[in-house]
């Protein structure tokens, strides 16, 4: 599980229909200088399945690879990573 910053929304023209009901969010890997506010501790961006209703600038638990799909167990959906909690404060020492 990585912590990410939600810098953005996609919008799909077409999806697989066991995917309706949530939204795609644009997320930012933080590093720990990038949880300090530093701009070289952010890494590429990655697409992330959103159930939570994350916005631009909230900070995201997510959870990617295999593991995405964990929490639709028995079903499995077509998703490399997925939003599993909204994070109201980090404290980094």
């Amino acid at each position: 599980m990585r912590i990410m910053e939600c810098i953005g929304r996609i919008t799909l023209s077409k999806w697989d229909p066991s995917l309706k009901g949530a939204s795609w969010k644009l997320a930012v890997p933080l590093k720990h200088s990038g949880l300090l506010g530093d701009a070289a501790g952010r890494t590429e961006p990655v697409v992330v399945y959103d159930e939570m209703g994350a916005g631009p600038g909230c900070l995201m638990a997510v959870t990617e690879s295999a593991e995405a799909s964990t929490p639709f167990h028995p079903n499995s959906k077509p998703i490399d990573a997925y939003n599993a909690a909204i994070l109201d404060q980090v404290s980094v020492g």
